[in-house]
Parts: C-alpha cells; structure tokens; sequence
C-alpha cells in the first residue's frame, strides 16, 4: 500500500480535533471601540489584551474561528527561526537582531505565564544541516548567538537516524497544543465584553474626517470604530499599504503519524533542503509525531500531493508509519527582508492596524503582534514598535527581492495566458480535478467522489493571473500572490475578496 493510500483521503489538521465555540454572524450595524478582521493568534491575542484593558471589541472572521494558519500550524513556540540571526546581524545590526531575539522569547514567556493547560512542555529547538555546506552556515550562526547573548550549544549529532553534519540548539524553547490555548485565551476575551462573529467579511474601509474608521461587510453592515486591527493573515484592504506586492505565499505541509519508536524530546528543523521539521504532541494514546516541511510558492512547483508523499517517505525511513492520520498544510506569507509587518496600514492611517508576513513562525509572532497592536491603541512606547513598523524599508537586500518578486508575478501572469489546455471536462475521472477547456476558454474543473462536476473561471478575481490546480488540497491556487479558492469558487485565502465565476451551469 502506498502513502497516499494510508494518508487521510482529505485534509485533516490534529489542533481542530477539540471542541470550539460557535459564533453567529453579523446581522447588524455595529459601533465599538476597537474592530479586529480575523479570529486568528494575532486577532483573539489583541482581542484578549485590549477587553483586559475596558475597550469595547469586536471580532470579524471570514470563516470559523481558528481554522486559517493558526489551525494549521506545526506549534513551535520558538525563537530559532531557522538561520537568521547572522543575516540580520549584516543587515540590521546587532541591537535589531537582539531585539528580535527578544521580543519572541517574550511572546513564549507570555504564554507560559497564563496558565492554560494547552499540553505545553519547555524543548530545546534544533537547527541541523545534512550538508557541509550549511554546517558552516550552522558555524556562522553559532558565532551570532555567542555575540547576541542566545543560550544554545553547537552540536554534531541529534538523537534521530539521521546523517547529519552539524547542529545548533537554542535552549529554553517550547511547545504546545495552539488551539487549545487560544480558546481559553478566547473564553477570557469574551468574559471581558469582547463579542465575535463569524461568517463575516470585512470587504471594504471607509475613513471620514474625524479619522474613525468603518468596515463594509460582505452584507453591507458597518462596524463603525476607533481603530482597526487587520489581522486576517493577508490584509483584506490592499490599497494603499500595496501589501500584495511586497510579500509572497509559500505553502508548507505537515503530516501527523504514531511509532513504536519513543520519541527522545526536543524540536527539530534542517536548513538544508528539503526542509524537515520534527516534533511531538501527546495525545490519549500516545505521542503524535508530527513532520513538516516542503516548502514552495503557492500555485507553483510538482503535484502538491507529492509533498505528503516526501514527508511520509521520510517519516517511515527515520520512524516506521505505525498510523498515519493526520495531514495538512498552511500558507505563510514571506516579507522581502524576512521581518513581518506590524504596525500602522501606512504612515498617514494610525487608526488601521496591521499584523502580517510572518513567514513559518506565527506562534511567537501572533502572540507579540497582539501586544505591539495593543500598544499602538494604548498609545504606549513599545521597544520593538520601529523594527517591525510596515513603513520601514531597507534597501539591501529589499530593492532587489522587489524587482524579482514582481518579474516572477509578470511571468506566471503570462505564462498562464498563453498556456495550451489539452484536456476538457470528459477526461476527468472522479476525485480529480484539472485545468481544461470549457466552452473554447480556459476553465477549472473538478469531478468529485459521486461523479458530481464543479467548472469555475481560472481567472484569479485579485489581480487576474490563472489559476492552478491544488491536488492535496483541492483548490485552486494563484501563483502571483497566493489567493485560493474552493473547487466551487469560494475564497480560502486573500488577497482575493471575490469568488470565482460558477461555470457549471454553462
């Protein structure tokens, strides 16, 4: 039997498997003090923090609560986030980089002080290489944590099978069940006045003279308020901040099996690629050893079933599959200098806040974005405000990502124009999906499990690149920034506020 036919037949994230809270939709005009898009780390953190303090919030989510990156997480509450201190050391200087450092050590010491039992253990976070090549990248970085002051150890084995040429350990860090945690933090906001509502879009802003803002909903309700926290993992308003153009989506994949092996601690990431991240959660009947990595541009690269396949090869070379139940995947949105945006929309609009680009470390950057955010509505100092302020711009090496992030956008958005399409929807077998010719135009279509058969415009509605086909997934993704959507249409992931055109009937 091959690994395909073990993994689940969809998708299914481990985090979700608890009970959550329900919430209804907006079915009026609202007027609070502080309106936050997005139920994710970053939005029920604010959220937290901000009704601990007497304001009045809301909360707005597309979907459900905690289903977007937040539910789809691998769960390191870390620091190390792969090799980056060296770099930001040449490119920000030491006092940057060590603040960095900081404000994500902080982030986990706020979790721990709560006291949510959410499965949480302390671990020491490992980055290998398997090259030598990045072993002595692995040695520069140790020379940045001796000078940063970072509690770690270089190493030259880990206590897995694998052959590897060097390590580096940062001491002190964690792990925990996220959703878990972010419900009680959740429950606490909501016994604070905070209310939520979910199936609810945030489609558009309005800004008058007095400077408050007002969200339009999908169903045309305003929520009139003092500020506005963005925090629906890409911001629903692209212009003026033109976020769309200075970040790209990569996805990223994990699966969750059992092994007769003992699982021997710690957290575990290589450098090299492909990358490999490892780690444990326990449950009722054991520990669940969860393996990500295999990472790439959303809409672009193989099959993106072969990721789950790699990543099982893997986990049966080094572990043995006893049981394979669990597989998912997350987008996570890259900023060109590798620090995430949190801060003012843009530098003339204080009263709109933004939290994004966080790369693949959410878990400490939701949690310090909460607080930052907090701060800017507080009008309080905060020492990390100018290192992740949305306004900055460093121009080495940030001029240059610039100008190759927009060239491969300009790229796909052609070449999808001008690709030939030999299939049509006759061709498609059930459970496959696949770009085809419908009608003489390029269309997406899929065939489900009973035969049933779903044809949408491949036209991305953000921006109007082409559509490609998610196996692993089933959705259609975009290739230029990252939107996604469902096989009948809808929106999964922004940029795109619009779902595609419903062919079906045609």
């Amino acid at each position: 039997m091959s690994f395909s036919e073990k993994a689940p037949q969809f998708p299914k994230t481990y985090w979700r498997e608890i009970e959550l809270p329900s919430f209804n939709k907006l079915d009026r005009d609202l007027n609070v003090d502080v309106a936050i898009v997005g139920a994710g780390i970053t939005g029920i953190t604010a959220a937290y923090l901000l009704s601990k303090q007497g304001f009045k919030v809301a909360i707005l989510e597309a979907g459900s609560v905690l289903n977007g990156t937040t539910g789809h997480t691998t769960a390191k509450i870390t620091a190390q986030h792969g090799l980056l201190y060296d770099e930001f050391i040449q490119h920000l200087g030491e006092e940057k980089a060590k603040l960095y450092y900081e404000s994500h050590i902080r982030a986990m010491e706020f979790i721990k002080k709560t006291g949510i039992n959410c499965d949480l253990s302390e671990e020491d976070a490992y980055v290998y290489a398997t090259t030598d090549e990045y072993a002595d990248k692995i040695k520069t970085e140790w020379e940045a944590y001796q000078k940063l002051g970072i509690p770690g150890d270089f190493v030259n084995s880990i206590t897995f099978d694998i052959p590897i040429k060097a390590a580096l350990s940062m001491h002190g860090q964690a792990q925990y069940h996220p959703l878990k945690f972010l419900k009680g933090l959740l429950e606490d906001a909501i016994q604070s006045g905070c209310t939520i509502y979910e199936n609810t879009t945030a489609n558009d802003m309005e800004e008058e003279e007095s400077e408050e803002p007002t969200i339009i909903t999908n169903d045309g309700f305003r929520v009139k308020c003092k500020f506005v926290i963005v925090a629906s993992h890409y911001p629903f308003c692209n212009i003026p901040g033109f976020y769309f153009a200075r970040m790209y989506a990569e996805r990223s994949y994990a699966i969750g099996i059992k092994t007769d092996k003992e699982y021997p601690g710690g957290m575990y990431i290589s450098v090299d690629d492909p990358i490999r991240s490892i780690r444990y959660t326990p449950t009722e009947d054991g520990n669940l050893i969860i393996i990500g990595g295999e990472k790439h541009k959303t809409g672009q690269g193989p099959d993106t079933l072969s990721h789950y396949e790699a990543l099982a090869k893997f986990a049966e070379d080094i572990f043995g599959i006893k049981e394979y139940s669990y597989r998912w995947s997350a987008q996570d949105l890259v900023t060109l200098d590798k620090l995430p945006f949190i801060g003012p929309f843009t530098e003339n609009k204080h009263h709109v806040l933004v939290a994004t680009g966080y790369k693949k470390w959410g878990m400490t950057t939701g949690i310090l974005a909460g607080h930052l955010l907090t701060d800017y509505v507080l009008n309080r100092d905060n020492p990390y405000m100018e290192l992740y302020s949305p306004a900055r711009f460093h121009a080495d090496p940030e001029l240059r990502k610039l100008i190759t992030a927009n060239a491969d956008v300009a790229g796909h958005l052609l070449k999808g124009k001008l690709e030939f399409v030999p299939k049509d929807t006759g061709d498609l077998g059930n459970g496959e999906g696949c770009v085809v010719m419908h009608n003489g135009k390029r269309a997406g279509a899929y065939k489900d499990e009973n035969g049933k058969l779903y044809i949408v415009d491949t036209t991305c509605t953000h921006f109007g690149c082409e559509l490609e086909w998610n196996h692993g997934e089933k959705t259609w993704d975009c290739p230029c920034h990252g939107s996604r959507f469902s096989y009948e249409g809808d929106v999964v992931e922004g940029p795109a506020l619009k779902p595609l055109e419903n062919l079906s009937k045609e």
